[in-house]
């Protein structure tokens, strides 16, 4: 049995990108090995339905600092509690590892999702990346081993830490297993009352951010012909750059065919699944979590031919250059008039999805874990 620690920040407080991937794995761990002891470090806890299966579950030992600063404690503190707790392997799940821990004996992993802040400079406050700079640099450097999410990221890690290739593993993300099960009629119907939505819709999630392009998209469907310019259905928090949005919908007049909703999580997979298109057409990302949702659940994408958006879609995706709301247009287009191109990407990209399973990519992550004990 091994005894492994798990930075849960995340897992506790952060319930898009990085909390679903912490969750994910965390419990993929316990279902496929249950044997081994997983000790879970974070500064506070919130208690909702998607933490709760790791606070009753015997498998997992929740850790806090007690009456140290908590972000003293996450950075240094905690050094203490895993030489005592007698961990065997820390595994640092977003970007960063305790400072010194490479002095206590104790092998460690660092996650990097991506390296966004350095493309994206403008889009980042100073401090956040001088943070950010410091916080994942250290982690590459001092970690012995380091998982990134795609192969795009790897890269990003190599160019801008010149960090070598043969320290770095690309352990691929999986989606939560809701997304591969079908939702009966009576639970579609449901979602889709609930949420007052029209029979047919085009989907987006992610956050509104400029980097996500969202702003291309409902540029893209204003190029489309009348009756292609379906309703669309967003899901993702808000931020400043929302106001370009709204001022562009409320200009061209489609305020009442974009529809802002906040679903339940347990909800969202019904969402995909009756979409006619799913849109993520980013102009960059460490992964792509939606994308594989989508491919899951059976709708036809649009997404980037760019950053790591090809290797989430594959062959099941329309890739369209993001900087081009024409080539955008051209996929929704395509997809909804082209029944035969729309059923080879929902079965091409259906097939391309099953690589990404939980169960292969968890039996990656614990040989990795493995080979550093």
């Amino acid at each position: 049995m091994y005894r492994l620690g798990f930075d849960a920040k995340r897992l506790f407080n952060n319930f898009t990108g990085l909390g679903n991937y912490s969750r994910t794995l965390l419990f993929n761990l316990g279902q496929y090995f249950p044997d081994h002891a997983y000790f879970l470090y974070t500064p506070k806890v919130k208690k909702n339905g998607e933490t709760q299966y790791f606070l009753n579950s015997p498998s997992y030992s929740i850790q806090t600092p007690g009456m140290l600063p908590k972000a003293y404690w996450r950075t240094r503190g905690m050094i203490s509690a895993l030489k005592q707790q007698k961990i065997q392997l820390y595994h640092g799940l977003s970007h960063e590892i305790p400072i010194g821990i490479n002095k206590l004996g104790i092998p460690s992993v660092v996650t990097i999702h991506d390296l966004l802040y350095k493309h994206f400079p403008d889009q980042y406050a100073w401090t956040d990346r001088q943070i950010y700079d410091f916080k994942f640099r250290y982690a590459c450097e001092h970690a012995d081993k380091i998982v990134a999410i795609s192969e795009a990221t790897k890269k990003d890690i190599i160019d801008f830490f010149d960090i070598p290739g043969e320290k770095i593993e690309v352990v691929y993300q999986t989606c939560h297993d809701r997304f591969m099960q079908e939702r009966s009629q009576k639970t579609l119907d449901a979602v889709k009352d609930k949420y007052q939505l029209p029979d047919d819709y085009l989907f987006y999630v992610g956050s509104i951010i400029e980097r996500k392009n969202l702003l291309g998209v409902v540029k893209a469907i204003d190029l489309l012909p009348k009756d292609l310019q379906l309703p669309l259905v967003v899901v993702g928090s808000r931020s400043e750059y929302q106001r370009k949005v709204d001022t562009f919908i409320r200009k061209k007049g489609r305020v009442d065919k974009v529809i802002f909703i906040d679903p339940t999580f347990k909800d969202l997979s019904a969402l995909y699944q009756q979409a006619k298109v799913f849109l993520y057409p980013s102009f960059a990302e460490g992964f792509g979590i939606p994308v594989l949702e989508a491919l899951y659940s059976k709708v036809p994408v649009v997404t980037s031919n760019c950053s790591s958006l090809p290797e989430a879609a594959g062959p099941g995706a329309y890739l369209a250059d993001p900087h081009s709301v024409e080539d955008i247009a051209a996929g929704i287009e395509k997809i909804l008039t082209n029944d035969s191109y729309r059923e080879t990407l929902i079965q091409e990209g259906y097939e391309y999805a099953q690589q990404f399973k939980g169960e292969p990519l968890v039996h990656q992550m614990m040989d990795l874990y493995k080979g550093l004990i």
